[in-house]
């Protein structure tokens, strides 16, 4: 089954759904009372200041590092769109946690937070102008000598349809770019993690 068999069927506003419009009433730097109108995400457990992760795991592997990507159907864009791993985040959970529970359940793979300080990104904010949606980016890497790596087996919910594939890290902008035109939508992470390599080599950083 693939996911580019999905399509649209119809849309309506919604009722019962983990996110909904918000009206907030605020005071501009002049004085001035203005209104803004944007989503607000409710899935957030109480007490975490986060909603979810994103996951950076990286595949190391003989002739060079390997990102792991997914496609997935997102009906908002009506597109397949390439994005990396990702979760909600469960009560009394940990950022870490999630990311190791999510890699698992959505490609199988089996990986270990990264070290000294690079782990777990500052708290972001996927579109600040829309929503208050937030998220912390974890960076796991995943080790292909062990057996649990080499024939992983997801754990997906019956809702979910997942594709996951890696390429190589050295070309994620030019796959980008590719993606693209095949008329793939291109997941905000992936893509500012594609520049931010591109920028790198370009000035040589």
């Amino acid at each position: 089954m693939s996911t580019s068999s999905a399509k649209i069927l119809s849309t309506s506003p919604a009722t019962k759904t983990p996110s909904g419009p918000n009206s907030t009433t605020y005071a501009d730097p002049t004085g001035a009372t203005r209104t803004w109108e944007s989503a607000v995400r409710r899935t957030r457990p109480a007490n975490s200041v986060v909603d979810g992760v994103g996951i950076v795991a990286v595949l190391e592997k003989p002739n060079g590092p390997e990102l792991l990507l997914q496609k997935q159907f997102r009906p908002p864009v009506e597109k397949v769109t390439i994005e990396v791993p990702a979760g909600l985040i469960d009560p009394k959970e940990s950022p870490e946690t999630c990311a190791l529970r999510e890699l698992k359940e959505e490609t199988g793979y089996v990986g270990e937070v990264i070290g000294d300080g690079f782990g777990v990104s500052p708290l972001m904010f996927n579109d600040p102008g829309f929503t208050n949606t937030n998220l912390n980016i974890v960076h796991i890497k995943i080790d292909m000598s062990k057996p649990e790596n080499l024939n992983p087996k997801p754990e997906l919910e019956e809702s979910e349809f997942i594709e996951s594939f890696t390429i190589p890290l050295r070309d994620l902008y030019s796959a980008c770019r590719q993606f693209e035109k095949e008329g793939y939508a291109i997941d905000a992470r992936v893509g500012t993690l594609a520049e931010g390599l591109e920028i790198a080599r370009r000035w040589a950083l």
